[in-house]
């Protein structure tokens, strides 16, 4: 089974062997996040230090959603692969997949609270967005975290102050990663049959900060924002591989797993490539970017803008 990387790390580390092949890959992991080019023998000792960690349990490490320290988690992860070039190159996820059910019993926690709430959500049958929200409102956790980023997320947000998006992004990670997906998958993915909902379900992370920018950026300048942050190059792998759309699939997806794509989808929220709602009154989701003037790049920025608009998995 694949091994935790901050454990492997400690392993390797306590291996003379091991310790000198792994700083050789953060000296090449560093250079290549400097945007520093290394000449072909460095090239080529970067490649035969992760050759050499063989059967090491630091090759075949992954990290967790949910787990603490993720962050040095996945630093660890993509040092030992730094000789891929950046997340296209359909290297595995280092985040395995495991898809929680959805066992939310709502009429056991509307009992939870008094005969008022209890009408209050029981008037919410037409707008399953607010519903969601008011279950959500009945877990600590749940409420708190949602009121954690909500107010981040809120200052400067729509003004002349210019909000803090990074810390916005933290947040909302926060609340994705640490509530129940029982609660989380139902306030992004609850189904609306007219636009108040559509609405509510748009405004869900806050887009006016986390979302949108004052003008579209190209979606390459997002990719590289993305492929510079370990979180967000670990997620997007993650992306690509539990979304990866196939024409003859009969559900035109290829893992025929649209619940890991969800949860794979709800892992790029609060990245730099952090995707949303487009309206009120559809499903479809994108990016807040533009391929115009993409020059000779404009194929690729089409692809990267498509993972999106026109996923059949989503």
């Amino acid at each position: 089974p694949s091994s935790d990387c901050v454990m492997a790390e400690q392993l390797c580390l306590s291996d003379s062997t091991c310790n000198a092949t792994y700083r050789t890959l953060e000296n090449c992991a560093l250079a290549k996040t400097r945007l520093l080019s290394l000449d072909h023998d460095s090239r080529v000792r970067c490649l035969n230090a992760e050759l050499d960690l063989g059967n090491s349990s630091l090759l075949h490490c992954r990290c967790h959603r949910r787990m603490k320290r993720q962050e040095h988690c996945l630093r660890i992860f993509w040092t030992v692969h730094s000789s891929m070039t950046d997340a296209e190159n359909n290297c595995e996820s280092p985040l395995p997949s495991t898809v929680e059910h959805w066992k939310t019993d709502y009429n056991k926690l509307a009992a939870l609270v008094s005969g008022k709430n209890c009408s209050q959500l029981a008037g919410d049958a037409t707008n399953p967005c607010l519903r969601a929200t008011h279950v959500c409102n009945l877990s600590k956790k749940c409420f708190r975290l949602r009121t954690d980023y909500a107010s981040i997320c809120t200052k400067g947000a729509g003004s002349e102050d210019v909000c803090d998006r990074r810390k916005c992004h933290r947040g909302l990670r926060n609340f994705f990663e640490k509530v129940p997906e029982d609660f989380t998958k139902r306030i992004l993915f609850c189904p609306c049959q007219d636009e108040f909902c559509g609405e509510r379900r748009r405004k869900t992370i806050v887009p006016d900060c986390s979302f949108q920018y004052n003008t579209k950026p190209n979606c390459l300048w997002l990719l590289d924002s993305c492929l510079e942050d370990h979180i967000c190059k670990s997620r997007l792998a993650d992306f690509q591989q539990n979304c990866q759309p196939v024409d003859m699939s009969p559900d035109g997806c290829s893992l025929h797993n649209h619940a890991a794509c969800l949860q794979a989808y709800m892992g790029m929220i609060g990245t730099p490539m952090t995707p949303n709602y487009v309206s009120n009154s559809s499903v479809e989701v994108s990016l807040w970017c533009t391929c115009e003037n993409s020059g000779n790049q404009k194929e690729k920025c089409d692809q990267i803008l498509g993972m999106f608009e026109s996923n059949k998995c989503l």
